[in-house]
Order: structure tokens, then sequence, then C-alpha cells
């Protein structure tokens, strides 16, 4: 794969990159903002125990199979980081000196101080398999001043960018595999060659407070490995003649994944979190929202639930934080239903074969309704419906003994072989039944009945007992989808 053909993998490694750069609700004046920055924080070495520095290195190892001799195989690293850039706003005053502050007004526009973040991707030379890397790196500091003008063109104050200049080094070393996990300069293990690859920041100055750490510190630090003349192996799920090698590989704030298109084993991704071989972007997902561990739906819901104030601060806050409120403003209805997800058939024969719908366009006996309008519910009878378990048709009375068998937790010993009573059966948007029940010998249970609050188990952990429903025929409203009884209390009530 060649450096330009890297750009798919770029899209993944971005993701990785701003992770934490904007936290829900995305406005300066957020307490959550103020504690960004959460992954691939490499700080610096010489930190007072009062800045809260992160600790200054990361390492990971790689196994890779040449296609033939090791000296004619490489790797290329690529070093991926932000470095913090301190945006003030300063104030200009009558005497033609300029003040701090936190905000200003220029044209009808709120301009904020903020702390924002420059993209770094330093390329080190490749690293052939027999041999090693010793690269020290300058990334430069700076100061930049920007005028601002009020909108008759007269000047109202200015913005500073001020960055700390940052010292890096990258060491890489390979080793062949030998039986009993070391390498010894021998061959063996299949031909397989196994790559250690450390980042250390070497900032020589000292961070006094949690600020002055950041400032001097990587962020969001990772990895892009690209190898040229030898594939890499899977550590999360290698071949039998490579599994002794690849669990030799130690990790250290640091884990890699194949990367790129599915069945290419050319690129790794180093990512200081814990990602599946060949990550993708979220089809559904109209663009980044950078709140790290982010749900696109969760998160474009609650934007649209800001005021025109909080707005209006967001979009003064970053450039990123405008373009995250203006897309989600200008949704669709369609794309928002698209962002509830997509519908997967596990057992398609082969990925992208018609195997993959839009849940808002599926066929759930909505009648065309949104699977969240309350009209789609209205087939739906949790309190006279009824699921054939073993030939036998269970419904709301029917009496059945638990056999927990599906993400069983300690909770679940206590329901072993105990009799209960159905109270309803429902279905959810997925096409999943599940079964509330109540446990006949719970002196509470009634209660339970009562408030709504119910355990639920599929149908195939559930045994029907030969007893005639107690209350067939009966309706009633608790257990709906509406109320605490419903697929999702499950996990409360049983946790």
């Amino acid at each position: 794969m060649s450096t330009a053909n890297l750009d798919p993998v770029r899209a993944i490694a971005d993701a990785v990159l701003y992770e934490g750069y904007l936290l829900y609700p995305y406005r300066a004046s957020s307490h959550k903002n103020r504690s960004r920055w959460q992954f691939g924080v490499l700080g610096p070495p010489s930190a007072a125990p009062a800045s809260f520095g992160e600790e200054p290195g990361m390492s990971t190892q790689v196994l890779l199979a040449p296609h033939g001799a090791a000296d004619r195989a490489a790797v290329t690293v690529h070093l991926r980081f932000l470095q913090l850039q301190v945006r003030e706003v300063q104030r200009l005053e009558s005497d033609g000196t300029h003040t701090p502050v936190d905000a200003l007004t220029v044209a009808g526009v709120s301009v904020l101080s903020w702390d924002e973040a420059v993209e770094h991707e330093l390329v080190l030379p490749q690293v052939e398999l027999t041999g090693t890397l010793d690269e020290p790196r300058e990334v430069a500091g700076g100061e930049e001043s920007e005028p601002l003008t009020d909108a008759d063109g007269t000047p109202v104050g200015r913005i500073v960018r001020r960055r700390a200049p940052l010292t890096v080094r990258v060491r890489a070393h390979a080793e062949p595999y030998a039986d009993g996990g070391a390498g010894d300069g021998g061959a063996g293990g299949g031909g397989h060659t196994r790559l250690t690859v450390s980042v250390a920041n070497e900032h020589t100055g000292h961070a006094a407070d949690k600020e002055a750490a950041i400032r001097a510190s990587l962020i969001g630090t990772h990895l892009l490995l690209r190898a040229d003349g030898a594939d890499f192996v899977s550590l999360l799920d290698p071949p039998a003649e490579a599994a002794a090698a690849a669990a030799t590989c130690r990790q250290h704030r640091c884990w890699p994944v194949l990367a790129g298109p599915p069945g290419s084993a050319d690129t790794v991704l180093g990512a200081p979190i814990i990602l599946y071989d060949h990550p993708e972007i979220a089809e559904a997902s109209p663009g980044a929202l950078f709140d790290s561990t982010e749900i696109d739906e969760i998160l474009t819901l609650r934007v649209m639930t800001m005021t025109e104030e909080e707005k209006a601060e967001a979009r003064a806050t970053d450039p990123r934080a405008r373009e995250i409120i203006d897309r989600c403003d200008a949704m669709s209805p369609a794309e928002l239903q698209r962002l509830h997800g997509l519908l997967r058939d596990p057992h398609a024969p082969e990925p992208g074969a018609g195997d993959v719908r839009d849940l808002p366009e599926a066929d759930f006996s909505t009648g065309g309704a949104p699977w969240w309008d309350p009209a789609a519910d209205t087939a739906v009878r949790p309190g006279a419906d009824a699921v054939v378990i073993d030939g036998v048709s269970v419904a709301r009375g029917s009496l059945v003994r638990v056999h927990p068998a599906r993400r069983a937790d300690a909770q679940d010993l206590f329901f072993a072989g105990q009799v209960a009573r159905v109270t309803a059966v429902l279905s959810d948007v997925d096409g999943s039944v599940h079964v509330a029940l109540v446990l006949v010998d719970d002196p509470a249970a009634e209660l339970h009945d009562e408030a709504g609050r119910y355990f639920y188990f599929a149908p195939d952990e559930l045994e029907p007992l030969p007893a005639e429903p107690l209350f067939a025929g009966t309706e009633t409203d608790t257990g709906t989808d509406s109320g605490p009884g419903t697929p999702q209390h499950r996990e409360e009530s049983r946790s």
C-alpha cells in the first residue's frame, strides 16, 4: 500500500486522533470540556506530581511474515499526534495595549479563548526486518497573531496562538521469533519476525501544573505501520502456525490491529484504544463528533436539544464545533432515521449482498410508521400476544420453568429451575422476542406485577409447564413498550 493509499486508513486513524477533542455539549464553558484529551497522551518526563502529567512513553510489538528473506522486507513508521495550541483572545485598549479576555464580540459574533490542536504526522525512515531505528524529532513551537476587526474595519483586538516545542524519539528493532519466545538471532516460528516500536516524549522542560504538562504533551498519539515485502499477522486472530509467536507480543498503551480493507495485511494501526482488525467508519455516520466513544444518534439528538444561545457559544468555541452544530441543524428526517443503525443478516453468505437494511425501512409490521412512532405499536399487544415454545403456546398467565442461558450472570443462578408466571410477550425492533416473568415463589411477585417490574428471558431459556393460563384473554397496560417493564429493563432487573 503506497503512502497515498494510506488515506482510507487515516480516516480511521483520525477518529482515534481526535477522540476527546470536543465533548458534548461542545461549549467552552462546559465542565466536561475541561477534561479533554483522554487517549494517547504522552506527557513530559519532568512533570511535577501536581501536574497530573501522563506517562511519557508507549510501545507496541507486531508480528510479520516476510514474503522471502527478512533482509528484503521493511516497515515504514508513521507517528501521528496532536500538539496543543493555546488560542488567547485579547481586547485592544484605548492606549494601544492588549488585554487577554475570555471572550470578545467582533462584528456581532463571539470569539472565545480556547485550547486548539495542531495535527502532525512524522514519517520515519524504513526499518528493515534485520535492522533498528533510533530517530529523535523536534516539533517546533511558535506564536502567531491574527487581528480582529469590527464590521467597519476598526481594530478591536487580536487572537494570539501559542505552541510549546516538543521533542519525541521513536525507536524500533526487529528480531526473528525463536521457540521459547525471545529472539536469539536464529530462524524459527515459521519465518516470523517480531517488530518492537516505542515512542517517548523527551521534552526537557519542567511542567509545574496541569496546563503546562498538557502543553508539552503529545496528544492522541498513534502509529501507522506499513510493510513492504512482508505481511502483518493478526494478533487478535493469528493463524495456528503463528499463535505461539503472536502470544509473545507485548503492548504498552498501544494496541495494534490490521487496518485497511478486509483481507489486506500490509498495514497496522497502533492505537491507544482497543479496536478490532480492519476497523471501519460506521456507514450511517454523517461526520465526526469528536466525543470520546461517541454514539452518533444520541449525541446528534442531544445537540438538537441545545438552545440557540448554547449553539452560538458552541460555534464560537471551535471551527470543528461549528461544523457539528451546523450539520446537526441541517440534518433531514431521513438522515436522522439512518443514524438508528442497520439491520444485518448474520447468516448472509457474503457481506454486501443485500444483507443490510436501514432499520426505519425494514418491515416490522409498523404500517410504514417510523420505529419510534407510537403508531408503530398499534398491532402489538404484550398482554395477549403469545410465543410457541416446544410446541406449546405461551402467553400471559402461562407457567414456565426458567433455565438461564444467555449472558448469564451471578443473579441468574437464583433463577435456575424456578417456576415463573408469564406476564407479557414482547417483540423489539430487531425482531427478537422477550418474555416477561415474575417468580411464583417470590413474596413480592404481586407488587412487581403491579409496578411492571419484570424479569426478561428469551423463549429458548424457558420450559413450558402443563398448566392452564391464569389470566387467559386478559389484557393489561403493564409490560408495554412505554412502561418500566420493557426489554431494556431486563439488564437493570438482573444486574
